[in-house]
């Protein structure tokens, strides 16, 4: 558990009107996300926004969907189903967790269970998640599901549907809720957000329908995909709305955008998924920091000016800029492991669940052990930002020194 306490956190979060956890999309290790929360939870930490695309669309509803209370069990219900097959006899399953059992906290046995996880799903599905399809979508060519897709999620909907309450997510007006996802026919990004609609299945399905593995979802008369295909990171949403507020937006990316030069073949394909999926989360970071500090400096000099009055000709142009709320943006990226390769978005098995899940939670408590990070940012600079793995390879590049 983290050494500060819940109540000295607490005092430091009250300022906030907005307490954002922002989720990227990234199939199986989502699991990381729902260890960060559970760190958050432990800390009496409450989030009143859950953004999310793809698997943090779904890990976003499942909290949003529920009473704090049964939070944290609802999202361990959750995975712990989806990362079994979705077949009863399951060899690659079986095989693993033999393996496991004889040889825990083993890299080599890690590397094959992620793999043979990897293949299980592509062949067999997951429970409560997708399963493939009869009939081959290359003999189709109907524009239906079955020709758009290799997998039915039909199944996803029915465990969505079980374990999340759309009705308390709409109307409950302390939590919020923002998923987005593509539309198929023009390319567009688009956010569904419960303070402006009736959030319900349909939308996480579409958030989380990566093609060609997925249909897309229909939503009204449109069709959609995956968001991740256009931007894997909702943090722009949720640092664009206006009015603004002042905002700690905790957001948990499962892929980085950093990393080693590849060696060979699988390192390249896994590479270029993580810098394509990562979607330039630490540029996006330093852009809104840069507008912050510029809406401060615009601020100060106003203040400058003859009796501080901005030009009537110019006080509907400036008016969005000169509010002087500030934004404390914490990172947590997950940080692969060397056993892992480029199939590890969709090696849904317990092993690596547990890994992630855990990984998630300790990156959470080493967080909260920082209580700076959480701290009101300065008004003058508009904007703070705050990543624990930096903080890591910073020292670790001075203990090499």
């Amino acid at each position: 558990m983290s050494k500060v306490s819940r109540k000295s956190l607490s005092a430091l979060v009250a300022p906030y009107p907005a307490i954002a956890l922002v989720l990227q999309g990234g199939g199986a290790l989502g699991a990381y996300q729902c260890g960060v929360y559970q760190g958050l939870h432990e800390a009496g930490i409450r989030p009143n926004w859950f953004a999310g695309i793809s698997i943090g669309a779904i890990n976003a509803a499942i909290i949003a969907g529920n009473a704090p209370e049964d939070r944290v069990d609802r999202l361990q219900a959750f995975w712990d189903e989806i990362c079994e097959p979705a077949e009863m006899l399951a060899l690659p399953a079986l095989a693993v967790r033999s393996a496991a059992a004889m040889l825990p906290d083993n890299a080599m046995v890690d590397a094959w269970a992620g793999s043979l996880s990897a293949v299980a799903a592509l062949w067999q599905g997951q429970r409560g998640f997708f399963t493939p399809r009869a009939v081959s979508p290359f003999l189709l060519n109907d524009g239906s599901a079955g020709a758009t897709s290799f997998y039915d999620t039909g199944a996803l909907r029915t465990t969505l549907e079980r374990m999340v309450d759309f009705d308390r997510i709409h109307e409950d007006k302390q939590v919020r809720l923002t998923v987005g996802a593509t539309n198929v026919e023009t390319g567009n990004f688009e956010y569904f957000d419960s303070s402006r609609i009736h959030i319900g299945v349909e939308h996480i399905m579409a958030s989380g329908a990566l093609p060609p593995a997925f249909a897309p979802v229909r939503i009204g008369d449109k069709a959609y995909w995956d968001g991740g295909l256009v931007s894997n990171t909702p943090l722009e949403h949720i640092l664009g709305e206006w009015p603004r507020q002042d905002t700690l937006a905790l957001q948990v990316d499962l892929w980085s955008a950093r990393g080693e030069r590849p060696r060979n073949m699988m390192d390249v394909l896994e590479r270029a998924k993580d810098i394509q999926y990562s979607s330039r989360t630490r540029h996006g970071t330093d852009t809104v920091a840069r507008t912050q500090r510029l809406r401060a400096a615009l601020a100060e000099l106003i203040e400058a000016l003859p009796d501080r009055k901005v030009p009537e000709h110019l006080q509907e142009t400036l008016a969005p800029w000169l509010d002087e709320s500030v934004f404390n943006i914490i990172q947590l990226i997950y940080q692969a492991k060397p056993m892992e390769e480029q199939y590890k978005d969709y090696a849904f098995g317990r092993i690596a669940m547990r890994r992630h899940w855990d990984a998630g939670l300790q990156d959470m408590l080493d967080t909260l052990d920082r209580p700076a990070f959480f701290a009101l940012p300065d008004r003058r600079r508009g904007v703070a930002t705050h990543d624990v793995h930096r903080i890591f390879a910073r020292d670790d590049a001075r203990a090499g020194d």
